[in-house]
């Protein structure tokens, strides 16, 4: 699903207007990114968590090449999905 669907699927099942919709999903998505950023993070229980991971510079090969470069430190955005959305995901597979 892309955000327009996400979108669509929210104007479809709510009574509000495609804009609101397009708004509140803006509005969402925004929030959860500025609380990754900051580091708080974010969680929704039952559906899961959305956290920063900060990543130490490290020695990289390069595979094709076999060349050695320095990867340097960085934060990475991760979800953690809730215990609900793992029960959910995998009565699905069955």
């Amino acid at each position: 699903m892309k955000k327009t669907d996400l979108i669509s699927s929210i104007f479809n099942s709510c009574n509000i207007s495609k804009s609101d919709s397009k708004n509140s999903v803006e509005a969402i998505l925004q929030k959860i990114t500025d609380a990754i950023s900051s580091g708080e993070g974010v969680e929704v229980r039952g559906f899961g968590g959305f956290s920063k991971k900060h990543r130490k510079a490290r020695l990289g090969i390069n595979p094709k090449t076999g060349e050695r470069t320095q990867v340097e430190e960085k934060s990475v955005p991760v979800f953690k999905p809730g215990k609900s959305l793992k029960d959910s995901v995998n009565k699905s597979n069955v």
